[in-house]
């Protein structure tokens, strides 16, 4: 038995179990601590791994991954939400950089227009997965300044296509530059139009079919088939996996098991990412960066003061606050993995020579090793607007935001149903989650918020967002999943209040224990209201009948709030 993948794959774990927790104690985030794992156990380090050619083919499965995610994530109800600065202030900022960066490399490098291009373009993008952790770490992702952040990443993570596209067809040496810029648009155009068809037509119904299986297993290897085989089929038709990954994201953006799909694939995406960013680190050749040292860290510098140059008045332009406008500036001064990717895939079909890709590498590595520095002076600046002031009250995290903060519903049968009517008769966002695909379909032809989701599953709840939800309704028919879902989520989100409904007072005291924050009983409201009616239409008094239901209403719940141990005096009810 061949145990060298074995050792290799132990060496790669262990490096990241000591690396990620260290990186990310000293407030650096995890991808520094893979990056920095990976130029240990390369060749420009301690040389530990020897099947480097082999673990970076596994590892560009992580890049597919991530473009799948991150096509998932550009829904398009979430685009037309933010439109202004998504179109406007994220255009601008790719046009705008990249044309500059283009023209300092062809003018520096003496490299033909395209390569320029590819270059400056793929600089110009900034680190959608290293941003996101940051702004999600610290709850800023609805702030003044993490909004136009996150707008600007869409419409990075859009630019994706044509140039991945661009790659592609710069491949093919008898087409002009001009002609590779038109076609790589007009491929981008044509595959925007198949994902609206397809989606509607074709994989919404099959998703739907796959669903009433009940079963993890076929719904796992059914997004995994999505992904690999959308990946397959465009390097089939010349252009590259990691696009068809992107289109496959696309493809269920605003689909009904989004979330669902996204909980299959995050443990998959997770590691292999890692392994990606354990790969590039490998790759690295220090010996190129220690003969010019000086010279790539300016390089560096000039990269991040350009970016920074150019997004400040852009986002003033677009009525943004002064310190605000500065963070974003900071957040986003670095490039990010789709330069990475770009450059793999451009030296994969001979675009960029193996000296050319190196110092690229070490330039992105460098601004994304900046990043946290980055980060930390663009929320310190951000707070300082505010020195002297209260505290901001959660307009980042308490108000109520309608793409932002919604509450999360966990059922959506009967009682979940109207839970939902009430919210939005008062204006309040919510997300429900259900594991009935004809309800969710059905709900969903309504315009309902309901997505397809296994709620014995605790990762499809992470994903629904429930770490920024201001609190959770469960909903549920089975008293047996309505305790197993709380127990999840309080182990989990411990402060987030859980607000449950039961069966009756021996559920109830369960629920509590388990954490719930409120339980209502099924029982004693069905009873209270029938006895009331009955009560008031015998002639009794209302206000003498309210108090009576009071009374056995505030009984209940005391009672309800004790774990009982042994019978307790008072009146039996169930």
């Amino acid at each position: 038995m061949n145990t060298e993948y074995l050792t290799d794959t132990i060496v790669l774990l262990a490096a990241a179990v000591i690396a990620v927790p260290l990186f990310q104690a000293l407030g650096l985030g995890a991808i520094p601590g893979f990056l920095v794992a990976g130029i240990v156990l390369g060749p420009s380090g301690l040389g530990f791994i020897e099947n480097y050619d082999e673990i970076s083919h596994l590892a560009e499965l992580g890049v597919v991954l991530l473009l799948f995610v991150i096509g998932i994530e550009i829904n398009p109800s979430r685009l037309w939400k933010m439109k202004g600065l998504v179109l406007g202030l994220g255009s601008l900022q790719v046009f705008i950089t990249g044309g500059i960066l283009t023209f300092i490399v062809h003018a520096t490098l003496q490299t033909s227009w395209g390569i320029s291009l590819l270059i400056g373009a793929a600089l110009a993008l900034s680190s959608t997965a290293f941003v996101l952790q940051l702004l999600t770490e610290k709850k800023m992702l609805s702030s003044e300044y993490g909004r136009p952040s996150v707008a600007v990443l869409l419409l990075q993570d859009l630019a994706v296509v044509p140039l991945l596209a661009f790659v592609s067809l710069m491949a093919t040496p008898e087409l002009t530059i001009a002609e590779d810029v038109f076609y790589a648009f007009a491929e981008a155009l044509i595959i925007l139009v198949l994902i609206i068809t397809i989606a509607r037509y074709i994989l919404n119904p099959l998703l739907n079919r796959l669903a009433r299986f009940s079963s993890p297993e076929i719904f796992t290897a059914s997004a995994l088939l999505l992904v690999l085989g959308s990946a397959q089929v465009m390097e089939r038709i010349g252009l590259s996996m990691a696009m068809g990954a992107f289109t496959a994201g696309l493809l269920i953006a605003d689909s009904s098991y989004r979330h669902q799909i996204i909980a299959e694939i995050q443990p998959f995406r997770g590691l292999l990412l890692g392994l990606f960013f354990m790969s590039m680190g490998m790759s690295l050749n220090l010996t190129l960066f220690f003969a010019n040292p000086l010279i790539l860290l300016g390089i560096v510098v000039v990269l991040i003061a350009g970016k920074f140059l150019t997004l400040w008045p852009l986002s003033r332009l677009f009525g943004i606050e002064n310190k605000a406008s500065i963070s974003i500036a900071l957040l986003l001064a670095q490039s990010g993995e789709f330069a990475l990717v770009l450059f793999a895939l451009a030296k994969g079909v001979g675009l960029l020579d193996a000296t050319l890709f190196q110092h690229l590498l070490i330039i992105v590595l460098l601004s994304m090793l900046a990043t946290p520095a980055l980060e930390k002076a663009a929320f310190r600046i951000f707070f300082s607007t505010r020195e002297g002031s209260t505290p901001i009250p959660e307009f980042e995290i308490g108000r109520i935001e309608q793409d932002a903060k919604p509450v999360l519903l966990i059922g959506f049968g009967r009682m979940g149903r109207k839970v939902g009517f009430i919210l939005e008769s008062m204006k309040v966002p919510y997300v429900a989650i259900d594991g009935r695909a004809d309800l969710v379909d059905r709900e969903r032809a309504e315009g309902k918020p309901v997505y397809y989701g296994d709620l014995k599953r605790a990762e499809i709840f992470r994903v629904a967002g429930v770490a920024d939800a201001p609190l959770v309704i469960v909903a549920i028919d089975s008293p047996e999943v309505s305790e197993r879902v709380v127990s999840s989520l309080h182990a989990a989100y411990p402060a987030i209040p859980i607000f449950v409904r039961g069966h009756d007072m021996m559920r109830c005291q369960a629920l509590k224990a388990l954490g719930a924050h409120s339980t209502v009983s099924e029982t004693l409201e069905a009873s209270a209201e029938l006895a009331r009616e009955a009560l008031l239409h015998m002639g009794l008094e209302a206000p003498q009948v309210e108090m009576a239901l009071d009374d056995l209403r505030k009984d209940y719940y005391e009672r309800t709030n004790q774990v009982r141990v042994e019978s307790k005096p008072g009146p039996n009810i169930p």
